[in-house]
């Protein structure tokens, strides 16, 4: 088979694979689109936690449910809000957006963390009392994911 043969099969051969590439490569774009999710701060839901255990205390679920399962969600504590020593059954990752929270893990001094700061909460028997400064409200991102039960055997 002479070189220019050669080629010319080798582009033919080739030219269905790269066109499909083509197609599959705009179909993700297409998909990748449509799952773009915009929330500007003014369209947050914003709802009450427990009026009764955590008055003035406010969520806006940004995916998910905080209640129910895995979630992303901001929290807002007013000025001068604490909770009580407890505990969560499940590690949360809380990154701080405005004022300055304060929590006091049990038998162990408090941390101040303003806006910027992060930490991973953990679940189970960790127990702290979480509060925020006087000076001004917090606002924090949650994002939480239960553990799942292990396997039955």
């Amino acid at each position: 088979m002479r070189v220019g043969n050669f080629l010319t099969l080798l582009i033919a051969l080739a030219s269905p694979a790269v066109l499909l590439g083509q197609a599959k490569g705009k179909s993700a774009a297409r998909t990748a689109a449509s799952r773009l999710v915009v929330m500007p701060a003014g369209d947050l839901k914003w709802a009450d936690l427990d009026t009764t255990r955590a008055p003035g205390v406010k969520v806006a679920d940004l995916w998910g449910n905080h209640a129910k399962g895995a979630f992303g969600a901001f929290f807002k504590f007013p000025a001068g809000f604490a909770a009580p020593l407890h505990t969560h059954t499940y590690d949360m990752k809380v990154v701080i957006v405005s004022g300055t929270f304060i929590q006091t893990p049990e038998g162990k001094p408090e941390f101040r963390l303003g806006p910027g700061s992060y930490f991973l909460q953990p679940g189970g028997n960790y127990r702290h009392t979480t509060s925020c400064d006087p000076a001004a409200e917090c606002v924090f991102f949650v994002e939480g994911k239960p553990a799942t039960a292990p396997a039955k055997k």
